[in-house]
């Protein structure tokens, strides 16, 4: 095709344009209906209450094979929330390693840091695309990390990285990683998610499961700060047992927890775990396939081993595209991502905000592959059509 030329319309959109990394779309089928059931209008520590609640509990521990004796929490805030509040619990016993290749692991960073006034830390970075130098990592201290970077697409390979006998915490926020990537438990000390990501919840709900290792932190120090309510897990020096039983710190949504809980019933009716990850994985291998085949466009991350299957991150790379200045090549994606909203064939596609120019793709296991197949022309249409837009007015 010339470049001046216009792109020829794909026949065909998305029969599920949704493609957000956060609300993730909802599971196939999803209906109102789904939530009829809810224990609407009552308490939630009335007896009815405790038991959806606890059930969202035990559902997930089976889903993710989380092991016998790790605890599992609902708590509030969604998965910021739960990462919060284990750092302000467990942190400043002894030194941490803090790891950032993305904007929400340089969040923690920052909180570690400027917030808790961490002096004993180490920040080990590396700029979108990349990972710091895991073999760097000191595993006689604590370490907080992503296993799945949201923001650039980059994952943590394995967890061959991290040592079994380790003396710090493993603190690691999964948040698009749980229920789509295999998490070493043996390895991890603190796991954190919301319902929002792989199983397409709803908002506003975090769950923090933790380690004997984390209890026993937890159970034997005082962190020298206040800590606010909504983050405390332990009175008299012992863990609150209810908070890991359905006693929610604070008031939950009945109706988030009814649709929490139809989002693991689908999961649990496809195959489980091991189907959630195969559908997230073929998702990734589709846009795989179709990056292969194109000269514009490639994966932020850089290494083939590090890519996410959930989080799918995309940087343009011809030469029209990296010969524009920067506030220019914002403008290129953020024109792309306006004209597959307008043609109904890709919605909140864009890059976040503090990562480079480019598109950000959803492909979690609530995203049928046939949907990435079809949007992916659009891709190759709305590029084409933004570089003969800029040709038709230069």
């Amino acid at each position: 095709m010339s470049p001046l030329a216009r792109p020829t319309r794909p026949a065909a959109t998305p029969a599920n344009p949704n493609f957000s990394s956060g609300p993730c779309a909802k599971r196939p089928g999803w209906s109102l209906q789904a939530l009829d059931g809810a224990f609407l209008g009552r308490s939630h520590r009335a007896k009815g209450g405790k038991v959806k609640l606890a059930e969202v509990i035990e559902r997930s521990k089976r889903l993710l094979d989380l092991p016998a004796d790790w605890r599992l929490g609902i708590v509030p805030a969604s998965d910021t929330g739960a990462v919060e509040m284990a750092m302000w619990s467990l942190l400043g016993q002894r030194g941490v390693d803090l790891l950032a290749w993305e904007s929400f692991g340089a969040g923690w960073v920052t909180d570690a840091v400027k917030q808790l006034g961490l002096t004993d830390s180490r920040r080990l970075e590396a700029g979108y695309g990349a990972l710091p130098d895991l073999s760097q990592v000191n595993w006689s201290r604590d370490v907080v990390f992503t296993w799945n970077g949201t923001t650039s697409g980059v994952r943590v390979p394995n967890g061959d990285w991290i040592p079994a006998g380790r003396e710090g915490l493993a603190i690691c926020d999964a948040t698009s990683a749980a229920f789509a990537m295999d998490l070493p438990y043996d390895k991890l000390d603190v796991v954190t998610w919301s319902w929002q990501k792989v199983l397409g919840g709803e908002a506003a709900h975090g769950m923090l499961a933790l380690s004997p290792r984390a209890v026993e932190r937890l159970e034997s120090y005082s962190p020298p700060w206040p800590l606010p309510k909504i983050f405390r897990l332990t009175k008299g020096g012992k863990l609150i047992e209810g908070v890991f039983k359905g006693e929610t710190i604070n008031t939950p949504s009945l109706l988030c927890v009814e649709d929490a809980l139809d989002g693991l019933a689908w999961a649990e009716s496809i195959g489980g775990r091991p189907a959630l990850i195969a559908r997230a994985e073929a998702n990734l291998a589709a846009v795989s396939d179709w990056v292969a085949a194109r000269d514009w466009v490639d994966f932020l991350a850089e290494d083939p081993a590090t890519r996410s299957c959930t989080s799918i991150c995309l940087k343009m790379v011809d030469d029209w595209f990296v010969g524009l200045a920067p506030e220019q090549q914002s403008a290129a994606a953020k024109r792309m991502v306006a004209l597959l909203e307008a043609e109904a064939a890709a919605y909140d596609i864009g890059a976040y905000r503090d990562a480079p120019p480019g598109l950000r793709i959803w492909g979690g296991a609530t995203v049928e592959t046939a949907d990435i197949q079809a949007l992916l022309p659009w891709l190759d249409w709305a590029y084409a059509g933004v570089k003969a837009e800029q040709a038709a007015t230069a």
